[in-house]
C-alpha cells in the first residue's frame, strides 16, 4: 500500500502572480519564513524550501521598493510660483534651493 501524498502547500508567490502580491503581504510572509527557519524542529528539506521561498520574497520586496522609489516625484515651487516635477533623487544627492 502506498502512502497518499499530501498536496504541496503553495507559496504566496504561487497563489498570486508575483507582481500581484502586495509589499506588506510579502514582508509578512517573509517574517513567517524567517520564524519557521529559526525553529529547531524544521527538517532539512523543509528548511531548504523555506530558504528558497525567502530568497524569492526578498527579491520581490526589493523589486517593489525599487519600483515605488522610481515613481516618487518631488514637486518644487519656483520663486515665480511655477510648480515643477523632478524625479526623486537619493537623499545624499538632494540639495536645498
Amino acid at each position: 500500500m502506498t502512502e497518499a501524498k499530501t498536496p504541496k502547500k503553495k507559496t504566496i508567490t504561487e497563489m498570486n502572480g508575483a507582481e500581484d502580491v502586495k509589499l506588506e503581504e510579502a514582508m509578512r510572509r517573509l517574517d513567517e519564513v524567517v520564524s519557521a527557519l529559526d525553529r529547531e524542529n524544521t527538517d532539512l528539506e523543509e528548511a531548504l524550501k523555506l530558504y528558497q521561498e525567502g530568497v524569492r520574497l526578498v527579491s520581490l520586496c526589493n523589486r517593489k521598493l525599487e519600483d515605488a522609489r522610481r515613481t516618487i516625484e518631488i514637486l518644487k515651487i519656483s520663486p515665480d510660483g511655477e510648480i515643477t516635477q523632478e524625479p526623486f533623487a537619493h537623499e545624499n544627492k538632494m540639495t536645498k534651493e
